[in-house]
């Protein structure tokens, strides 16, 4: 798991998601540096056709069985901290219209979980999907009703990510199925760190940032807590959104997942972690994994859907 500096990195670079907006290539910059990034533009060729053809034997899967098997394709991909925010370290005007960032050749944890399902449904639209395809897929999800506007416009906290992704019908939160609980706690995290987030010097900003927490008060989180999630296992499907939650105070999650069945059906973690530094598949169990997190309270779940 990451140290709570690199949750806060995380935080920064997640996404923090109907309306979408035409893609021109110069909106779109790719987290390698360039307007086109063509090892990630083979990626999203490769990926989609791999999908494409083995569909055929295994019909009527679950969504989220297409975005695993993206997932088992970005294997040993290395693990990149912060691409969201790069433009800022060159300009600093945070409140203008962010740019849309892509990559399939690098990710962290939150945006290894918007590739995956990105790959999915740019492939479910497009045979051979293009890359402002794939761009309109990601930007739908990372943004708060689909609609890229400034940094603030931004998922930055993923619980939200969670719910309004599921009143927009691209993920359903199944934790009330599985006895979750709510996490009632207000979320500061980021106005309450504003150094470790150099958008937040643009006071515009951050006022909305500090207005969209309070908005999330009456929106509480609902959590598996740690000691129920054995219990639950079962349920739980390979491909499904996993969210960790954690007790810092003010922050909601320290990590971003897939739940992943792999031969044995034993139930794991698909993920970017930076301790790993690429994709990877966790050893351990899901709930083993879970406990040997110090300050993980709990999993939230979400159930990616075909929209």
């Amino acid at each position: 798991m990451n140290s709570p500096t690199n949750r806060r990195e995380m935080l920064k670079a997640s996404a923090a998601m109907a309306a979408m907006i035409a893609l021109r290539p110069a909106q779109i910059a790719s987290a390698s540096g360039g307007s086109r990034a063509d090892p990630d533009r083979a990626r999203l060729d490769a990926w989609a056709a791999k999908l494409r053809a083995e569909r055929a034997v295994r019909s009527g899967t679950p969504f989220g069985r297409d975005a695993i098997r993206v997932g088992e394709l970005a294997a040993g991909t290395p693990y990149v901290a912060g691409t969201l925010d790069a433009y800022l370290r060159s300009d600093r005007r945070a409140s203008r219209r962010e740019p849309l960032t892509l990559s399939l050749s690098r990710f962290d944890c939150v945006t290894l979980v918007e590739g995956c399902l990105g790959v999915a449904r740019a492939e479910a639209h497009q045979a051979s999907p293009s890359w402002n395809r794939f761009g309109r897929e990601i930007e739908r999800m990372r943004y708060r009703g689909g609609e890229r506007i400034g940094y603030a416009s931004r998922l930055h906290y993923f619980s939200e990510w969670i719910s309004d992704g599921e009143a927009r019908g691209l993920v359903r939160d199944i934790g009330p199925g599985l006895g979750a609980v709510d996490d009632v706690r207000p979320l500061r995290f980021m106005t309450e760190h504003r150094s470790s987030y150099p958008a937040l010097k643009d006071e515009r900003v951050f006022r909305e940032i500090a207005a969209l927490e309070r908005r999330l008060d009456v929106r509480p989180r609902r959590l598996i807590p740690r000691d129920r999630i054995a219990a639950v296992a079962e349920q739980i499907q390979s491909g499904d959104v996993l969210a960790f939650a954690t007790s810092i105070p003010g922050l909601d999650v320290s990590h971003a997942a897939f739940a992943y069945r792999g031969a044995a059906d034993t139930l794991g973690v698909l993920h970017a972690p930076l301790s790993g530094g690429v994709v990877e598949i966790a050893r351990a169990p899901l709930a083993e994994y879970v406990a040997a997190i110090t300050r993980c309270t709990g999993i939230l779940v979400a159930r990616p859907q075909r929209a």
